[in-house]
């Protein structure tokens, strides 16, 4: 679970820090298929969150249906 920091830091917990450190996160639109023709159909909002301490990057799906 996120905890807003002030007014712009995030903290969540960090399974390769293994502590609760500061993360940007944003929601992206992210393509999942490899193939050219179905890319425009394959697009998916994503939650992003990379920690600010060690770089490590975690998307999450928003739309599991």
């Amino acid at each position: 679970m996120a905890v807003k920091d002030g007014d712009t830091n995030m903290s969540e917990a960090c399974s390769t820090c293994e502590r609760t450190t500061p993360h940007d996160v944003s929601v992206q639109i992210l393509t999942e298929s490899t193939k050219q023709e179905n890319a425009a159909f394959s697009r998916e909002p994503y939650r992003v969150s990379e920690c600010q301490i060690c770089g490590t990057k975690t998307e999450i799906r928003m739309n599991n249906a």
